[in-house]
C-alpha cells in the first residue's frame, strides 16, 4: 500500500488521512448519555449547580442541550489548556457565558460551533490576563492529560496522543474541530476566525505533521496498521 505524500508533498494519501482520523476519534472517544466517565459526570453536576444557583433555570431544554456538549467542550479545552483542572474551569466559564447569552443563539444554527466560538474567545481572554500558560515544549504534559480508551491499542493511542500534543495550538485546534468533532471547514473557520482557505491549509498541515510524527508518510510505513 502506498503511503507516500501526493501532490508534491502537499496532500496526504487517503489511507493515511483515514488512519489519522480514525485514531483521533478513538483517542477522543465519544461519550453518550449515562456513560460519562466519573470526571465528566462530576463536571456536569458542577455546571448544573452553577446555573441553578443563579435561579434562572427557565429554559431546561437549552440547559440540557448545553450539557450534551460538555464532553466535546472538555476535549477542546484540554487541547487548549493542557491541564485537566484548567480545562474544567474553561468549560464552566464557557457554559455560563453561553447561558447568559442564550438569547443570542439562533435556533436551527450549529450550537456546537457557537459554543466553540465562545470557548475560543474566553480562552484568549484568560490568556491575556496571564491566567493560563503551561510550559510544555515537548508535549509530555498534554499527552498525560488524555485518558486512553481501553478498547483500542494503547501503544498506538499513546503515539497519537504524544504526536497531537506536539502540534502547534492552532493546528491542534483545527484537527480536533474538523477531524473529531465533525465541523465543516466553513464552520471551523468561523469558530477560529480565519478564512476557509486558511482553515483547509491548517488542517492539511496538521495531518501532514501528525503523519510525519507517526512515521506514516514514508512509503509502506505502518501498512499493517491500515490493513
Amino acid at each position: 500500500m502506498t503511503l507516500s505524500l501526493q501532490g508534491g508533498g502537499t496532500t496526504l494519501a487517503k489511507p493515511v488521512r483515514d488512519h489519522i482520523g480514525q485514531h483521533l476519534r478513538s483517542l477522543y472517544n465519544e461519550v453518550v448519555g449515562n456513560q460519562l466517565p466519573k470526571d465528566l459526570a462530576k463536571l456536569v453536576q458542577r455546571l448544573e449547580r452553577a446555573i441553578q444557583a443563579r435561579h434562572e433555570v427557565s429554559d431546561p431544554a437549552f440547559m440540557a442541550a448545553l450539557m450534551e456538549f460538555v464532553p466535546h467542550l472538555r476535549r477542546m479545552a484540554l487541547a487548549r489548556t493542557r491541564h485537566a483542572d484548567q480545562a474544567d474551569d474553561l468549560v464552566q466559564e464557557t457554559i455560563l457565558r453561553a447561558w447568559d447569552k442564550r438569547s443570542n443563539f439562533h435556533p436551527g444554527s450549529n450550537l456546537e460551533a457557537w459554543l466553540f466560538t465562545i470557548m475560543r474567545n474566553q480562552f484568549f481572554s484568560d490568556c491575556r490576563k496571564n491566567k493560563w500558560e503551561v510550559e510544555d515544549s515537548d508535549g509530555s504534559h498534554a499527552a498525560g492529560q488524555i485518558a486512553l480508551p481501553e478498547q483500542v491499542d494503547r501503544l498506538e493511542m499513546q503515539d497519537m496522543s504524544a504526536a497531537l500534543a506536539k502540534l502547534p495550538r492552532d493546528q491542534r485546534d483545527v484537527i480536533l474541530l474538523v477531524g473529531v468533532d465533525g465541523l465543516s471547514y466553513e464552520e471551523a473557520a468561523k469558530v477560529t476566525g480565519v478564512a476557509v482557505g486558511t482553515m483547509k491549509s491548517r488542517v492539511n498541515r496538521a495531518r501532514t505533521r501528525l503523519a510525519h510524527l507517526l512515521g506514516l508518510e514514508r512509503e509502506g510505513a505502518g501498512a499493517h496498521r491500515l490493513a
